[in-house]
């Protein structure tokens, strides 16, 4: 993963460059700078709309009892589209329109949840979000994973959680309010 990103880093400022020579010894300086700068204010308007959108669609799946993974996934592609439209440059702010439009970013949102795999330990998802079954069987949402019998000799893997808590009792609220 590290060489990759190290290429991009390398080769994205090379590429960019390279576009700024080229649009700006064609249109001059100052109209180039000006594209840069309305590319960034337009798609951040975009970005912002589209994920108002966005949103609304994922709330209206979980009223309806659905899992909006796919909406989720398009949120982030959103971010990300913002973050390439604010970059300065030509080949970022085509990548973040590309991004930024409904149709390939569900094309490219669903190639995502095919290769994502949701696991869990001790109880839970057990599916990917490309799993065309849903999440029911063992584990899924129709099972508590609080609700363990103690003396189950499955075991939990290894794995083991640990927290804190702290017991509140109605009536220690009504001492401290009396007090």
């Amino acid at each position: 993963m590290f060489p990759i990103l190290l290429l991009l880093f390398i080769l994205v400022p090379i590429i960019e460059i390279g576009l700024f020579i080229q649009v700006g010894g064609f249109l001059g300086l100052w109209p180039t700078i000006a594209l840069v700068l309305i590319t960034a204010f337009v798609g951040a308007s975009l970005v912002r709309s589209q994920g108002l959108q966005t949103l609304m669609n994922v709330q209206n799946r979980l009223q309806q009892g659905e899992l909006p993974a796919q909406q989720i996934f398009e949120g982030v592609m959103l971010a990300v589209a913002g973050v390439l439209l604010l970059t300065p440059g030509f080949m970022t702010d085509a990548l973040g329109m590309l991004v930024l439009l409904p149709a390939p970013r569900a094309v490219i949102a669903k190639y995502l949840m095919s290769k994502m795999v949701v696991k869990s330990v001790g109880g839970g998802f057990h599916g990917g979000f490309g799993n065309q079954s849903g999440f029911g069987g063992q584990g899924g949402f129709d099972q508590d994973p609080f609700q363990r019998n103690p003396f189950d000799q499955r075991g939990d893997n290894g794995n083991t959680f640990e927290g804190e808590y702290e017991r509140k009792d109605d009536d220690d609220n009504d001492r401290h309010k009396l007090n």
